[in-house]
């Protein structure tokens, strides 16, 4: 049974998207609002929820100032399927998180072995299980609009890399909330990276601006460090976003409580914890930034616009979590 100090009543939470700011830009895509209205049909064909939910999973979600957020620069076919892929993402995550499979890792995995098994095999019948449905398509869409390399060689492996680490986060989290266990601090982050599918994320910032990475770039060590750091600084934001929510409604898989709990502090100290390191993390990144190797100018060239691409999917994500009504609900929020 986990335990942790009682919450009072309020909590004070600083500017998240003025940290961030320090290292990463705020754009907007001008083509959000026509993508938005063909995806939103895309996504009730799939009938994941009866019309009246379906319409407010999406009024609720606002997964359309998501898109033109963080994928700035995508044209609109690109964006199209960038927003498909949020549709899918969270459609599926609420699940586990919040829906009837959050405590049933069984039923999750059940879940997880429908989609792998059409991921895994190009040209699969339609499944019935409506969320393998439309992951389906979204990778057909990849398939259809990605240039060759890209798609084939690249982001089709880096996505289904991802999507494995994406799913097995989903079962471990369900088991988590099922036995009511706390993971540590440093165990919980790396979980994170994982549960917010900080993976899919980069596969799908390269598709969607059809960049063209060599793999063995992924493999180096500053560039590796600088992808965990962008993850915790979209990642530590959302947790301290979303608390509130989570802990009303009994679920205290977030590091706010793993802090308070492994720290034995009070809330706003744990706030106040993650706050600090966000801030850490913010500066490690640039330091980070600023010890990237060269890769020659052609790949240089490609990395610069990656990491251009994935920071502005860092703030646009932060400045996302205030305006969404999944985070703080009605409560209007001035940034």
């Amino acid at each position: 049974m986990l335990t942790i100090r009682p919450f009072p009543q309020n909590f004070a939470l600083k500017n998240l998207a003025q940290i961030t700011s320090r290292a990463c830009a705020l754009k907007v895509n001008p083509n959000s609002e026509v993508v938005d209205e063909k995806m939103r049909e895309w996504f009730m064909s799939f009938k994941v929820y009866k019309d009246s939910q379906g319409i407010d999973f999406m009024d609720r979600g606002r997964f359309d100032i998501f898109a033109a957020l963080s994928f700035p620069d995508a044209d609109p076919d690109h964006l199209q399927t960038c927003l498909a892929f949020f549709f899918w993402a969270f459609a599926t995550d609420d699940l586990s998180d919040e829906g009837e499979f959050q405590a049933k890792p069984d039923h999750v995995k059940a879940g997880v072995d429908i989609c792998r098994e059409i991921v895994y095999n190009h040209g699969s019948p339609v499944p019935d299980y409506p969320y393998a449905a439309m992951l389906q398509d979204l990778f057909s869409r990849i398939r259809a609009t990605a240039t060759t390399g890209t798609c084939e060689r690249q982001v089709k492996l880096r996505f289904l890399r991802a999507f494995e680490a994406f799913s097995n986060s989903e079962i471990d989290q369900s088991l988590n909330r099922s036995i009511g266990r706390m993971p540590s601090v440093s165990e919980f982050i790396l979980a994170r990276r994982a549960t917010i599918g900080a993976a899919l994320v980069e596969a799908m910032v390269e598709y969607s601006l059809d960049l063209n990475i060599p793999d063995h770039v992924f493999q180096d060590p500053i560039f590796m460090a600088m992808s965990d750091a962008t993850t915790d600084m979209m990642t530590w934001p959302n947790d301290l976003c979303s608390l509130n929510k989570e802990q009303a409604d009994g679920d205290l898989q977030n590091l706010v409580c793993c802090i308070m709990m492994e720290r034995g502090v009070e809330l706003q100290e744990g706030i106040d914890i993650l706050t600090e390191m966000l801030d850490a993390r913010v500066t490690e990144y640039l330091d980070l930034k600023a010890k990237l190797p060269s890769f020659g100018p052609v790949v240089d060239s490609e990395l610069a616009k990656y990491h251009a691409a994935l920071e502005n999917f860092v703030q646009g994500t932060v400045v996302w979590y205030y305006m969404s009504p999944r985070k703080f609900g009605s409560i209007m929020i001035c940034i």
